[in-house]
């Protein structure tokens, strides 16, 4: 394990640092100090170091972002040229992106924890994948012909809502990034982003390399900060003309309330979740137990869709049990840059001990740990995988989002109580469901309510497929030409025909 033993730098010996190029704000096209001259720590969660000090926007910088993202989308080219000549700049973005891929791979492993192998192989190239799907979608924004009665002829034009405040988590760094800005560009918007305190660095890359591309000033504006200070100048501008949040179901309520109090922005919310994976007797038991166990630790559980909520039919639930425990037990947590970890560690110190307290609710309120629920390294940010049973649905290991590898493991006998079970959460982002039974998997799926529905499978993304959650999981969509919605405007325009011969 990284962390045993530290060099003269300080560091943990053995620990792969990757150089860090860019740690100001990016402002119309330059990085920029913040006015105030502060910066901030982003530490490496494998060993608690400090990774680099990024300049921290407040009030001041964000108002420059905002006047330059104004003045880019008032005054500049970027809403004005054509679809067309939007998307090859954005595939160049991408194909400078892809160029990087080491690089911002090493980057989010040591800001965020994530695999370096994955990395490379699934964060990186899908950001890509996301913005070239929306490359194409830009020159494809169509309005409708309207069949208005009367001496009128009517039509629909799609327009971009203006400045796009975009605030996105730190779970995915790379991949947030593109979801929110990718379809905000195809659009004509311009943005401002506000990455997570905890993983401002590949942004910050993002936003140079989308220089290089050709992206034009002011389009794209990047100020790390934090939320109570740099996101809540955004949601609170009247400047701004929507807002896309991933993050929590708390903050949500609060950037819904910032945006009503200010100008009434347009909000998209992607919040919590807290999914179930049902999973049915006639399942291939082993390969329910490979599901699980990746619907749960996979990031190390720091995923908004993370299948933490597992109901197992009564028929196979003693084999199912017994299998994953041994599953989790040979899940091994390491260092994210060998090749050999299945898991890194949490994003820092404050979400290593949440998930530590959440697994200390589960033990007094009378649930059964069966595996880990311990540290699992002297240094560093590292938790064993735990599995929980005897879990009952008023637990807090039941009800609340822990965003960590702490599975709750749960029986069901009937088709019914299952979907009664599932839907006993205030969320509904996500679910998974693991049968033979075609007339189960529609049954289930449709009773659901959840904004995804995962049938055999888990975590299977694609650019063309809308994602957002139901009730307190937020609203608005990700993803597919839905997403495109939150950052266009439908103007209807009726124009006098007294002299046509067609009404």
């Amino acid at each position: 394990m990284a962390g045993n033993g530290c060099n003269g730098n300080g560091k943990a010996a053995g620990v792969v640092v990757p150089e860090i190029k860019y740690t100001k704000l990016f402002i119309n096209g330059e990085f920029v100090d913040a006015v105030s001259g502060k910066t901030f720590e982003t530490r490496d969660p494998r060993t608690g170091d400090v990774l680099a000090h990024v300049a921290e926007a407040d009030k001041a910088d964000v108002d420059l972002a905002v006047k330059a993202a104004r003045d880019a989308f008032e005054h500049g080219k970027w809403p004005r040229m054509s679809g067309y000549e939007r998307g090859r700049i954005m595939n160049r973005f991408a194909d400078l992106v892809d160029a990087h891929t080491d690089e911002l791979a090493a980057l989010d492993g040591a800001d965020a924890g994530k695999l370096l192998h994955l990395g490379k192989v699934i964060d990186v190239p899908s950001a890509t994948q996301m913005l070239r799907y929306y490359a194409g979608a830009a020159d494809k924004v169509h309005g409708e012909t309207l069949r208005v009665s009367g001496k009128y002829q009517g039509y629909t034009l799609k327009e971009p809502v203006g400045v796009a405040g975009i605030i996105i988590p730190w779970n995915f760094p790379t991949m947030m990034f593109f979801l929110k800005v990718s379809p905000a560009l195809a659009a004509g918007c311009t943005v401002v982003v506000k990455p997570a305190e905890q993983t401002p660095l590949s942004a910050l890359f993002y936003a140079h390399l989308a220089k290089m591309a050709g992206v034009p000033d002011g389009v794209i504006n990047v100020v790390p900060g934090f939320g109570h200070t740099a996101g809540a100048a955004i949601t609170a501008h009247m400047d701004v003309d929507s807002v896309a949040f991933t993050g929590s179901t708390e903050v949500g309520r609060l950037i819904m309330e910032s945006a009503a109090r200010s100008n009434l922005k347009a909000v998209s919310l992607e919040l919590g979740g807290k999914s179930p994976l049902i999973i049915f007797d006639d399942a291939d038991v082993d390969m329910a137990v490979n599901l699980s166990r990746l619907a749960i630790f996979f990031n190390k559980g720091e995923v908004c869709v993370a299948g933490s909520r597992v109901y197992v039919q009564e028929g196979i639930y003693d084999e199912f049990v017994k299998k994953s425990v041994e599953a989790a037990q040979s899940w091994k947590v390491g260092d994210p840059f060998d090749v050999t970890s299945n898991m890194g560690p949490q994003v820092d110190k404050e979400q290593f001990e949440k998930v530590l307290k959440y697994i200390e609710h589960g033990k007094n309120e009378g649930a059964t740990l069966l595996t880990g629920g311990k540290p699992a390294a002297d240094k560093g940010y590292y938790i064993e995988p735990t599995i929980f049973v005897d879990v009952t649905e008023d637990m807090k290991i039941a009800q609340e989002e822990i965003f960590g590898p702490v599975m709750s493991l749960m029986k069901f006998k009937t088709v019914e109580e299952a979907i009664e079970k599932a839907n006993c959460t205030r969320y509904g982002l996500a679910a998974g469901i693991v049968t033979k039974s075609l007339g189960v998997a529609n049954r289930v799926s449709r009773s659901v309510r959840a904004g995804t529905v995962w049938v055999n499978c888990y975590f299977a993304f694609d650019p063309d497929a809308p994602f957002g959650g139901y009730k307190m999981s937020g609203f608005g969509r990700d993803q597919g030409l839905a997403a495109m919605d939150k950052y266009l405007q439908v103007k209807s325009v009726i124009t006098a025909l007294p002299d046509s011969p067609w009404y």
